[in-house]
């Protein structure tokens, strides 16, 4: 498989690599890469074939969309490239965050201009504010798409209910929908598949998993002794995208700022997972990076991945992980160790413990 071998982003007309370039890196300085590494980055990802890129409107406060569409323009892509950026976040003006209309149709606009576009092939909304009704966020969508603004949306960091209610409202009005969900999603957490995954399959939703390294943890950057012997610094878990195995401390201080994880990471099950990464990829001559990046790649539903890099270089690494195709032996092993405690809710409804209370004792299998 390589980037140019498309598919269809959930159930709709976009065409996508089956590997999208994150750009949440892009200008960032303490942890990413300024304009000349971000260009190579892109130059590398294009020449490979992809065609799906992904940046925000809180990305290096905007600085990640301006490169983006300059990098597009410069080479005159923007016929085939799909570009996907969101909006929720707050921005740093008062209110200027969350899925109402005010908001969004401001931050449309704000994105169009730093990416040089007078379209978005796929726009998400960042995160869900808790707020506002799904009916208003559906009539801003439709209304974005019908003036040519937006051509596709979905959602991310959003919770399953929520996107049920939006998809079943679009279905109900013949409006468009999301066509897709975008969630952190690893080896490292598996939180998707007890509601999102189920959803995605009912509904024709692609899901587009972020940080499927789990901020470098699932390549081998960190070493547990180190980690377990610094004292955790404020923030937490650097935030480096990097996929190559480098080890950083606990407290290095290159990478400050806020992140989604804090410490949440360092746990006594991830670094159990991590061993298995390391084993499974000892055992098959493989980097540990491609083979977490295999088993997400793998994972049903999955329609395109998102890649962070912060070099050229890791780009063909990244890439090369879609030639792996993981042993039965291997992703039965990462299986089991990476298998969320289970919740009886979900439990219930499972093959096996369903059978059994549901259906009977001596029932196997039915119905599938």
């Amino acid at each position: 498989m390589s980037l140019s071998d498309y598919r269809t982003f959930g159930r709709s007309g976009l065409v996508v690599s089956p590997l999208a370039l994150g750009t949440m890196t892009f200008g960032t300085a303490r942890w990413g890469s300024d304009t000349a590494g971000s260009r190579a980055v892109f130059d590398a990802y294009v020449e490979a074939g992809g065609n799906f890129v992904d940046t925000a409107d809180v990305y290096s406060g905007g600085r990640s969309e301006t490169m983006l569409g300059d990098f597009i323009a410069e080479r005159g892509l923007r016929a085939r490239m799909v570009v996907a950026t969101k909006a929720g976040f707050a921005t740093g003006a008062p209110l200027a965050g969350g899925a109402g209309a005010k908001h969004l149709h401001t931050a449309v606009e704000g994105s169009l201009k730093r990416l040089r576009t007078d379209y978005i092939d796929l726009y998400w909304l960042h995160v869900w504010d808790g707020v506002t009704p799904a009916a208003e966020l559906l009539e801003t969508m439709t209304t974005l798409i019908r003036a040519g603004k937006v051509r596709y949306w979905g959602l991310s960091n959003t919770p399953a209910w929520y996107v049920a209610q939006l998809a079943t409202l679009a279905a109900a009005r013949g409006v468009p929908g999301p066509i897709g969900l975008q969630y952190f999603y690893s080896l490292a957490n598996r939180d998707i598949e007890d509601e999102h995954a189920p959803l995605a399959e009912a509904f024709g939703l692609g899901i587009q998993p972020w940080s499927p390294l789990a901020y470098g943890l699932l390549a081998g950057k960190y070493d547990r002794a180190t980690v377990e012997a610094s004292s955790p610094r404020a923030g937490g878990l650097p935030r480096d995208a990097a996929s190559d195995g480098e080890q950083r401390p606990a407290d290095d201080k290159r990478l400050d700022g806020a992140n989604p994880f804090g410490d949440s990471l360092f746990t006594p099950r991830n670094w159990a997972i991590v061993d298995a990464v390391k084993q499974a990829a000892a055992e098959i001559g493989e980097a540990p990076a491609r083979v977490a990046l295999a088993w997400v790649l793998g994972r049903p539903g999955v329609a395109s991945t998102l890649m962070g890099v912060s070099r050229a270089s890791q780009v063909t690494d990244n890439v090369a992980a879609l030639d792996l195709v993981l042993p039965a032996q291997q992703r039965a092993a990462l299986d089991a160790v990476s298998a969320p405690e289970p919740r009886m809710l979900y439990a219930l409804s499972r093959p096996g413990l369903r059978d059994q209370v549901v259906f009977g004792a001596g029932v196997r299998g039915w119905p599938g």
